[in-house]
C-alpha cells in the first residue's frame, strides 16, 4: 500500500476507534475481512495448523494469531494497547448549573495534558449494559456527533491563564452539553436500540471529534489517540500481511495501559499467557514443552516514543535523540521501565535490518523519570526476551498528537518481518529464520 494511503487508512482506523472498545471492534472487522476466525474464550478451541484466529476479552482487548503449518517452535509476539487518556463519565453524570446549563460529571482516565481538551468538539462513546427479557446484554454506542465542549474561562476572568495556571478537573474541566438532559438520554437510548429505562450501567468516555490529517509536504501526521493506535494499527496490518514460519505469529492489543494495566484485560493479566497456553495445548505440548517454548519466543512491546521537541531540544538525552520519520525507536532504561537489553535489542535490530527499516534509540535524561509500558508488565505472566519500541511523536497524551507519516510504514514492515520470523536459541546464540524471503 502506498504510504499516504496507508496513513489515510490509519486516520480512518483512529476515527472509527474513539476508545478501546471500538479499537477492538475495528481491528476485529479487519481480521474478519482477512479470513481470521473468531474464538470465544468460553468455548473449546479446535485449532488447525496453518489457520488464523482471534479472541477478545472484555470487548476492549484482543489477541490475534496465525499458526504455523508444521511443528510449533515458539511465539513471535507484538503487543500494543488500545486505550488513550480521556475523561470517563461518572455514574449519575448529569449536573445542572444556573438552572440553564447541563454539564456532565467526569473523571480523568490516564494522564492527559488537560489544557488540550478545552474548546474542542467532543462526543461520547463506550459500552452500555442493557436489561433484556433473558438477562443482561452489552452494547457498544457511539453518539457520533458534536455534543460537548469544555469551555475555557476568558482571559479577562483569569489573568493567570498563561502563567502556569493549575486546572482543577472537578471544576475547570467538566464538559458543557449542547442538548438537554432528556435529549441526551434519548440519544444514548437510540444508539443502544432500547428505552433509556432498560440501561443498567455504562462505561462511557468523552472523545475528541477532530479528524486526523497529513500536514503539508514534510511528512507530519496529526490525529487524536496516535498513542497507541498508530502501533496497534501497524501491528494488525503486519499480521494480516504475514505468513508464519516455525513460530506462531501473535498480535496483542491490551486495554488499560494508561492506568497501570492491572485489569483482567490489561497486560498484567493472564490474557496473553492463556491464549499461548491454549495454542500449545492444541499442539499437544506438555507443561514442560510450554515452558521450553518461552526460550524460543520473542516479544516486541510497541508503544509510541518521545521525539526530540523542536522548541525544547534540551529535554532529550544528549546522545539518544529520536526524531519524527527517523525510523523505529528502540527504548532503553537502566531501571527496566523498558525491557530492552543487549539480547532483545540486537535481535530486533536484526529483524529491522531484514525488513529494510531504520532504527533509532531513546533513553530518558538521567535527571528525568520516564513512564513504563507493556513489556515488563506482561513478562510477569510469560517471561521471554522482549524489546520495547515505539514510533517517535510529539505532544504525547495531548488530545491531538503529532507523529511522522513515514514511520507508520516502517512499523508495518517490521511487524511483518517479526511475524514471519522464528528465533531459535541454544543459550548464547540466536538463529533467526524467516518464512518469506
Amino acid at each position: 500500500m502506498e504510504q499516504n494511503e496507508l496513513n489515510r487508512e490509519l486516520i480512518r482506523f483512529i476515527e472509527k476507534s474513539p476508545n478501546s472498545f471500538f479499537a477492538v471492534k475495528t481491528a476485529a472487522e479487519a481480521l474478519d475481512k482477512a479470513g481470521f476466525t473468531y474464538l470465544f474464550e468460553g468455548d473449546r478451541w479446535d485449532l488447525t495448523p496453518g489457520m488464523s484466529y482471534y479472541t477478545t476479552r472484555n470487548s476492549s482487548a484482543l489477541i490475534a494469531f496465525r499458526l504455523p503449518e508444521k511443528d510449533l517452535l515458539g511465539f513471535s509476539i507484538m503487543a500494543s494497547h488500545a486505550d488513550s487518556p480521556c475523561f470517563k463519565l461518572k455514574p449519575n453524570f448529569e449536573l445542572k448549573a444556573e438552572d440553564r446549563f447541563l454539564k456532565l460529571n467526569t473523571e480523568r482516565y490516564g494522564g492527559m495534558i488537560l489544557s488540550t481538551w478545552f474548546d474542542r468538539p467532543l462526543s461520547i462513546a463506550g459500552r452500555v449494559m442493557i436489561k433484556t427479557e433473558t438477562g443482561v446484554e452489552s452494547r457498544l454506542v457511539n453518539l457520533d456527533q458534536d455534543l460537548l465542549v469544555i469551555p475555557s474561562l476568558a482571559i479577562h476572568m483569569n489573568r493567570e491563564a498563561n502563567d502556569g495556571f493549575r486546572f482543577n478537573p472537578q471544576t475547570d474541566l467538566l464538559p458543557l452539553c449542547g442538548v438537554s438532559s432528556d435529549s441526551l438520554k434519548t440519544l444514548i437510548a437510540e444508539a443502544c436500540g432500547c428505552e433509556y429505562e432498560a440501561i443498567l450501567d455504562t462505561d462511557l468516555y468523552l472523545y475528541n471529534r477532530e479528524k486526523g490529517t497529513l500536514l503539508g509536504q514534510e511528512g507530519l501526521l496529526c490525529a487524536p489517540r496516535l498513542d497507541d493506535l498508530q502501533c496497534a494499527f501497524a501491528s494488525i496490518c503486519g499480521l494480516i500481511e504475514s505468513k508464519p514460519g516455525r513460530s506462531a505469529a501473535v498480535c496483542a492489543l491490551f486495554d488499560n495501559e494508561e492506568v497501570g494495566s492491572g485489569t483482567k484485560q490489561g497486560a498484567a493479566a493472564s490474557f496473553l499467557r492463556d491464549v499461548l497456553k491454549r495454542i500449545a495445548d492444541a499442539r499437544g505440548f506438555s507443561e514442560e514443552d510450554f515452558l521450553r517454548s518461552q526460550r524460543q519466543s520473542f516479544m516486541v512491546s510497541a508503544d509510541n516514543a518521545h521525539s526530540v521537541h523542536p522548541n525544547h531540544p534540551e529535554k532529550a538525552d544528549p546522545t539518544n535523540r529520536p526524531y519524527l520519520n527517523g525510523g523505529i525507536v528502540i527504548k532503553y532504561s537502566a531501571n527496566q521501565k523498558y525491557t530492552t537489553d543487549a539480547v532483545s535489542g540486537a535481535i530486533f535490530r536484526a529483524i529491522c535490518e531484514k525488513a529494510g527499516v531504520p532504527t533509532q534509540t531513546f533513553a530518558n535524561r538521567s535527571d528525568m523519570m520516564g513512564g513504563s509500558t507493556l513489556g515488563n508488565i506482561s513478562n510477569t505472566q510469560f517471561a521471554l526476551n522482549t524489546v520495547d519500541i515505539g514510533l517517535a511523536q510529539l505532544a504525547m497524551h495531548s488530545a491531538f498528537e503529532t507523529a511522522g507519516a513515514n514511520d507508520t510504514a516502517y512499523l508495518v514492515k517490521a511487524a511483518k518481518a517479526l511475524f514471519c520470523a522464528s528465533i531459535e536459541s541454544n543459550g548464547d546464540r540466536y538463529e533467526i529464520t524467516y518464512s518469506q524471503e
